[in-house]
């Protein structure tokens, strides 16, 4: 059994060495010629210094050479980074300074976007090329991809780290959360068991892999020997066509991707999808249930910090289609309240997950770690030593039988009139409408309520929603603290932050500024 994450696929190829493994518009490798692959990436960054530990950034597309150049870096004994293709060039400096990247792989043409930014990164001293080298870059040793190395792989155990994946920064600066080699293979055997995932499975990557999310898709199709598909799309139907072309088996995607996608006409079947990144609205799942009638729905709730926390099985979806699920396997899911104590069934309480997906932190930031990462609630008084988990900030409450179900974000709760309400369960009464494409309901200052509830809106192609008739649908649903004071309709899909999740911190600066909301 593998003990490091770049083993996955040097497992495959001795079970099964002629099995695809990666697809690329066209190009395929199998497993032997994929471990071949990446034991040529670790051995050119050997030869380009790389020591133990270091951290190698990888700012491309999703592409082969991106496959490479992650599991490559493990491979080598280093730490590997992958930055978001769609970031701005100051925030990937952001990115590499935070984290005393040493090398950098891209294309010249990202190169070139970033040559000024790049000033500013003191410890970058090569940058790999993936194409044509262009013209030399003061400062920088620039290498072909495709140049020759070698090199012993530096020694590395399961407690090491293996990757830093910065959050999406919605709430000021992106953290870089550091996940071990451990971490990352508890969490592809983990989600490959409940999905059922066999070499058989060919398993559609659309989500970036600088996404927790996302770059699950390549470690559980790893797990099995199954075949990983990159996709870099323009238009969701581009993904229904890629689906049909490519004969996926298994989709992964959040809940605005969803929303877009249940609103096409499917050609083919799938064996699964699954939703994480928020909760999918009962509209949406109902459409995708109706157009895919034999895929299996796996609803799951996770954060970067713990990579996957709960999910719900196929077979419950139908008695209890918005709960999160339960824990799933080798983690533990508690609900506590403040002072740690556990919560009774139906109690709101804090979200804590225990065990080996927790990840090491944030990188270089010890104030915020401390602040998430905390002595696990309930142990043993006569252990010494602390064991620490991720305390979620994240409030839920279960159902009798033990089933999650999602409250808010503490940090995205609304107060108005001294009641503390979940966006979520606002949003789920407007999207019940069949005007409605996306929802975001949001807590603007106003001067006696403290805040009051807005709501934006984006209507569904042909269809012109009505507020007044959107209201008066939350006033028959809602109690009257939860009734928006507001509906706006945008058109045009809603603003994303780079893992593709609708960004109310943006939306709700629309509001900000000093003023007060006036209805």
């Amino acid at each position: 059994m593998a003990d490091l994450l770049h083993e996955l696929i040097y497992e495959s190829a001795n079970a099964c060495p002629e099995q695809e493994a990666l697809r690329y518009r066209g190009k395929s490798l199998d497993y032997s010629e994929l471990a071949s692959a990446v034991r040529r990436a670790a051995a050119g960054l050997l030869s380009a210094g790389l020591s133990r530990g270091e951290r190698v950034a990888v700012y491309l597309e999703k592409r082969i050479e991106t496959v490479e150049a992650l599991f490559g870096a493990a491979a080598a004994g280093g730490v590997f980074v992958p930055v978001n293709p769609i970031l701005k060039p100051d925030q990937v400096a952001y990115i590499l300074k935070d984290c005393n990247v040493r090398i950098l792989v891209t294309s010249a043409e990202r190169l070139a976007l970033l040559s000024e930014s790049l000033k500013t990164c003191h410890d970058l001293h090569t940058v790999m090329v993936v194409g044509d080298l262009p013209d030399p870059l003061a400062g920088l040793n620039l290498l072909s991809w495709n140049e020759a190395g070698e090199g012993v792989p530096h020694r590395a155990i399961g407690s090491d780290m293996a990757a830093i994946l910065y959050t999406s920064g919605s709430t000021g600066r992106p953290k870089g959360v550091v996940l071990s080699h451990l971490n990352m293979l508890t969490g592809a055997r983990s989600v490959a068991s409940y999905l059922e995932n066999t070499r058989e499975d060919r398993i559609l990557s659309v989500l970036p892999l600088s996404f927790d999310y996302g770059l699950s898709q390549l470690t559980t199709a790893f797990q099995v020997g199954a075949t990983a598909v990159l996709m870099n799309y323009l238009m969701p139907r581009d993904i229904v066509k890629m689906v049909e072309k490519e004969g996926i088996t298994g989709l992964a995607a959040v809940p605005p991707l969803w929303i877009q996608l249940a609103d096409l006409e499917w050609g083919s079947d799938l064996r699964y999808f699954t939703n994480s990144g928020g909760a999918m609205p009962r509209a949406t799942l109902d459409a995708l249930r109706a157009r895919l009638p034999k895929a299996k729905p796996y609803l799951m709730y996770g954060l970067t910090e713990a990579f996957r926390s709960t999910y719900l099985p196929p077979e419950e979806v139908d008695r209890r289609p918005e709960s999160m699920g339960r824990a799933i396997p080798n983690a533990e899911i508690m609900v506590v309240r403040e002072d740690g104590s556990p919560c009774v069934a139906g109690e709101p309480g804090e979200l804590v997950h225990r065990g080996p997906l927790v990840s090491m932190g944030y990188w270089n930031d010890p104030a915020k770690t401390a602040e998430r990462f905390k002595p696990a609630p309930d142990r043993e008084s006569g252990l010494p030593l602390p064991e620490i988990a991720v305390w979620s900030g994240d409030t839920v409450r279960t159902d009798e039988e033990g089933f999650l179900y999602f409250i808010g974000r503490r940090d995205e709760m609304i107060k108005t009139s001294g009641y503390r309400v979940s966006p979520t369960e606002v949003e789920e009464v407007i999207y019940s409408d069949e005007t409605v494409s996306e929802a975001v309901a949001l807590g603007v200052p106003h001067p006696v309520q403290g805040q009051v509830i807005h709501v934006i809106i984006c209507p569904r192609p042909g269809t012109e929603p009505n507020p007044e008739a959107l209201l008066e649908l939350c006033r028959s649903h809602l109690p009257a603290f939860m009734v928006p004071s507001g509906i706006s309709v945008r058109q045009g899909p809603l603003p994303r932050n780079p893992n593709g999740k609708i960004d109310r911190k943006l939306l709700a600066g629309e509001f900000a500024g000093g003023s007060q909301y006036s209805p």
